[in-house]
């Protein structure tokens, strides 16, 4: 896996890229660098039953903003199988920290997420592919960790046209090592207004934050840590 160890990137020197964006600070940081460091960046985001849809509104005006090449949205129904917090209204989003992996763990998604973004990547003539991805400060979901995308990299040059004929598929996840305050530093750095990303598992119609659940405490936890005001919108 490329990527690994933070930044800085390598330059991409024009060449295209896939970046998977969310709408979250982790993934707009990843496309908003992959951008600054020259990769022509297609970013591809799924509408695959969450929630809410407000990160699909937020990942649409961060790719204009960001200056991605082009926005793919792509419809999936993950809901349809259930077992997470995030597609079944019947599961409840934590409010407290847990033991174990969460019930907001989306079983498979980002190996279905990848895979579409491989496709893409082969029909772009593009060998490389970004994932905001982070095992420092994140919620144990195992398909975050580093032996989990070096091991869907091996896959990907194992299943691909472009890997058989030796056009190596890097897995790119420069974050994948930065603690959230890094993270943080690194989103401003880039020119990502923290407070157009969405990242909160129950955002209301407006896209403000619960300030409770998961990914809202390590988000905050992060601005803290990084010593800066957090602007991130929650809900009164």
């Amino acid at each position: 896996m490329s990527g690994q160890g933070g930044l800085p990137l390598e330059a991409g020197s024009g060449r295209r890229a896939v970046v998977l964006l969310s709408g979250g600070l982790d993934s707009a940081t990843t496309l908003a660098a992959a951008v600054r460091a020259g990769w022509a960046c297609y970013a591809l985001s799924f509408d695959y039953g969450q929630r809410h849809g407000v990160e699909i509104e937020a990942a649409r005006r961060l790719a204009s903003a960001l200056g991605a090449a082009a926005h793919r949205v792509v419809r999936l129904d993950l809901a349809v199988f259930g077992g997470s917090a995030l597609t079944d209204p019947a599961i409840a989003v934590p409010e407290t920290p847990g033991e174990g992996i969460p019930v907001t763990y989306v079983p498979a998604r980002n190996t279905v997420f990848l895979s579409m973004a491989l496709a893409w990547a082969e029909t772009l003539d593009a060998h490389d592919i970004f994932i905001g991805a982070n095992a420092v400060d994140y919620s144990g979901y195992p398909d975050c960790r580093p032996d989990y995308l070096a091991a869907f990299e091996a896959m990907a040059n194992l299943a691909t046209r472009a890997g058989v004929e030796g056009s190596r598929i890097r897995i790119r996840a420069p974050l994948v090592d930065l603690a959230k305050a890094e993270i943080v530093r690194l989103a401003i750095e880039c020119g990502v207004d923290p407070a157009t990303t969405v990242s909160c598992y129950q955002a209301d119609a407006a896209g403000r934050g619960c300030g409770v659940c998961d990914s809202c405490r390590l988000r905050a936890r992060g601005f803290v840590d990084a010593g800066l005001p957090d602007t991130t919108r929650y809900a009164p």
